[in-house]
């Protein structure tokens, strides 16, 4: 893979004050998927992301997880939207990093499969000193970028097709709201499911999430970190493009309305990409900072 444009390599040192109360695939979603990373994180990866982490957070990854998307409309940070995701070719169900990581102008390796090999690059390179390159890096930002993306290439919906920019121009209600269907990837469904079963509370999802992941799922698990590298960014938008097809765009055609059944239907693929989430960047982060490669439970 071919180095990332230096203009958004993390040299710029701006650092925006933001809300950290607010979290959120939407807010909630990458709450979620930090706080069930923090559960695995190694003590030496806790040090090092504590040490990065601005004191507003205070000493929590998850609040600051959300913080890439506050910021990508700030005037300083327009470079980082096409970060966001990867559109594929309409109706193909398969994405490759050649063929699709480029934004809007062709520029390549700007997606979020690039933006996730670039910002591990960055804190890999904490260990050695980055002046002999002739560059400075953001590690901070580079920490809550990393933790931002490997939550959105599990959307779904962020590795969708780009005739309808991953499901959003495809105008559906969701229930009586209107809405479309990549909102209703990135919040709706997760904000119905804490609404019908976790009394609102999100500490009872995540709750519900982590259980699922040391008994339903722990057979999986293993598969789910296994990794040739620190990152396997590919490997992840592969499988989101394949949920999207098998479940994000069935039944989802312009001006339906979705409702039980496909909310049914879908909480627990939305569940398991969340879990899926949380368990990889933990592992990416154990590997930066400790080479502490399993976090399956026994």
């Amino acid at each position: 893979m071919g180095e990332l444009e230096p203009r958004w390599m993390g040299r710029a040192m701006v650092f925006l004050l933001i809300i950290w109360g607010v979290h959120g695939w939407g807010k909630e979603g990458h709450f979620i998927i930090c706080k069930i990373a923090e559960e695995y994180l190694t003590e030496d990866a806790l040090t090092a992301i504590k040490a990065l982490l601005p004191d507003t957070a205070e000493g929590d990854l998850a609040p600051v997880c959300y913080w890439a998307d506050e910021i990508k409309h700030h005037y300083h940070y327009r470079w980082s939207s096409p970060l966001h995701y990867v559109d594929t070719p309409d109706f193909r169900c398969n994405y490759k990093y050649c063929r699709d990581c480029h934004d809007s102008h062709g520029h390549k390796d700007r997606c979020v499969t690039g933006a996730i090999y670039n910002y591990t690059k960055q804190l890999e390179s904490s260990s050695y000193a980055s002046d002999s390159l002739g560059l400075k890096y953001n590690l901070t930002e580079a920490l809550m970028f990393l933790s931002h993306f490997v939550g959105d290439v599990h959307q779904p919906l962020h590795v969708g097709f780009v005739g309808d920019k991953g499901g959003n121009t495809i105008k559906v209600r969701w229930y009586r709201r209107k809405t479309n269907l990549h909102h209703v990837w990135d919040t709706m469904i997760i904000e119905s499911a804490m609404k019908t079963f976790y009394n609102k509370d999100i500490d009872e999802m995540i709750q519900s999430i982590q259980s699922n992941i040391t008994d339903d799922w722990l057979v999986d698990v293993p598969s789910w970190e296994n990794c040739n590298a620190t990152v396997c960014p590919d490997t992840y938008a592969s499988e989101s493009v394949k949920v999207a097809c098998k479940f994000a765009y069935r039944n989802a055609t312009p001006g339906s309305t979705l409702g039980d059944d496909y909310f049914l239907s879908r909480m627990p693929v939305v569940e398991k990409r969340l879990a899926q989430s949380g368990v990889r960047l933990a592992v990416i982060l154990n590997q930066i900072f400790a080479s502490h490669p399993s976090i399956a439970k026994e």
